[in-house]
C-alpha cells in the first residue's frame, strides 16, 4: 500500500465517486435556467460497473479506503447499481453510503440494502410543496418522503441533507427540522456552495451558520458537541436529545483534515472540489503512475478555505 500524504498529515480514506452527471432534478443551485435544466435531465454515457469496479479496487488497494460514498448527478439513475453496490461490498469495504435527491428512493431503497448499502444522504431542501418546487422545479415533495420513510423501513440509516439559500428556503428550517426529528433522522443544514454557475454570485444566496443558529434557537434549546475528525459538519443536540448538523463550508470551512478523494462518470479524479482539473485514471498505468497521480490531486485540497469553481456539482458530485 502506497503512502500518500501531504505535508499537513492528509491523505485519502474516502472515496466518493459520481455515477453520472445527469438528473431528474433540476435544483437551482446546481443547475441554471430552463437550458441547463434540459441538459441536466439528458442521459449521458457512463463508466461501465466492471470499469468502475477495477478503479475503485486499485484505489482501494493503493489507499486502504474506509468509506464509499456513491454521488451524481442522481446516483439511483445509474444502470447497474445494485451490482456495483455488490462488487464494492465484495472488496472489503463495509461503510457504502449513497447521496440522492429521493425521487426513485421508494422503488430502490430495499434492494439497495440487500446489496449493500449501509447509509443514504437524501436532498430535502423544503418540505412545503411550493418551496420544494422552488428549489428543485420539479413537484411531488411527497415522494421524496415516502422514499425516506421506504429507507427506514428497509433498515437504512437515513440523514436528511438541506441547502439553505437566502431568499428562497430559509423559511423551512423549522419544518426541516421537525421532519427529521419526528423520523428520528439527522439532519445537516447546508450553507450554499460557490460552485457552478453560483461561483460568482454564492454570496447573495448565503445564509450563515450563524444565521441558521440563531434561527434555530428561537425554537429549540440546543448544546454544542463539535465536529469529528475529517468530518463535513459540526453537530448540535437539543434538550430533547434530537441531534442537528451544519455543514459550513463558507463560514467555518473544514479543508485541514479533509480526507476525500473525488472520481467523475469518467475516470477524473479530484482532490478537491475547489480544482477546475481532472486527472485521468488510466487502467493501463502502472501503480507508480497512479500513485504520482494520487500526490497530484492531494495537492490540489486547500489548506485555509473552500473557493469553489466553476464546475458544476452535476459533473463532480456533492
Amino acid at each position: 500500500m502506497s503512502v500518500i500524504q501531504d505535508q499537513y498529515g492528509r491523505t485519502f480514506r474516502t472515496l466518493r465517486v459520481s455515477l453520472l452527471n445527469h438528473c431528474n432534478l433540476g435544483c437551482v443551485y446546481c443547475v441554471a435556467g430552463d437550458s441547463e435544466v434540459k441538459a441536466a435531465n439528458t442521459m449521458h454515457s457512463s463508466l461501465p460497473v466492471p470499469e468502475l469496479l477495477a478503479i475503485i479496487r486499485r484505489l482501494h488497494e493503493q489507499l486502504g479506503l474506509s468509506t464509499i460514498r456513491l454521488t451524481g448527478g442522481e446516483p439511483l439513475l445509474f444502470q447497474g447499481l445494485t451490482e456495483l453496490i455488490s462488487g464494492v461490498r465484495e472488496m472489503g469495504i463495509s461503510s457504502i453510503k449513497l447521496t440522492t435527491n429521493g425521487f426513485l428512493l421508494e422503488r430502490l431503497a430495499m434492494p439497495m440494502k440487500q446489496a449493500g448499502m449501509r447509509s443514504i444522504n437524501v436532498s430535502l431542501d423544503a418540505v412545503d410543496e411550493d418551496v420544494f418546487y422552488q428549489m428543485s422545479r420539479r413537484h411531488a415533495v411527497d415522494r421524496v418522503i415516502r422514499g425516506i420513510d421506504k429507507a427506514l423501513e428497509a433498515g437504512l440509516e437515513v440523514k436528511i441533507n438541506s441547502v439553505v439559500m437566502r431568499g428562497i428556503n430559509e423559511g423551512q428550517i423549522i419544518p426541516l427540522l421537525e421532519f427529521a426529528f419526528s423520523r428520528h433522522c439527522r439532519i445537516r443544514l447546508l450553507e450554499v456552495m460557490a460552485m457552478g454557475h453560483l461561483h460568482d454570485q454564492a454570496g447573495r444566496y448565503l445564509f450563515s451558520q450563524e444565521e441558521m443558529l440563531a434561527v434555530i434557537a428561537g425554537r429549540y434549546s440546543f448544546k454544542p458537541l463539535g465536529r469529528a475528525g475529517s468530518a463535513t459538519a459540526s453537530y448540535w443536540q437539543t434538550d430533547d436529545g434530537h441531534q442537528f448538523g451544519v455543514i459550513a463550508n463558507e463560514t467555518a470551512p473544514f479543508c485541514g483534515d479533509c480526507d476525500r478523494l473525488r472520481l467523475d462518470s469518467s475516470g477524473h479524479i479530484y482532490g478537491c472540489l475547489s480544482s477546475n482539473h481532472p486527472i485521468l485514471l488510466d487502467k493501463e498505468e502502472d501503480e507508480g503512475i497512479w500513485t504520482k497521480k494520487l500526490q497530484q490531486a492531494l495537492l490540489q485540497k486547500q489548506t485555509l478555505r473552500f473557493t469553489g469553481s466553476d464546475l458544476s456539482m452535476l459533473h463532480i458530485g456533492g
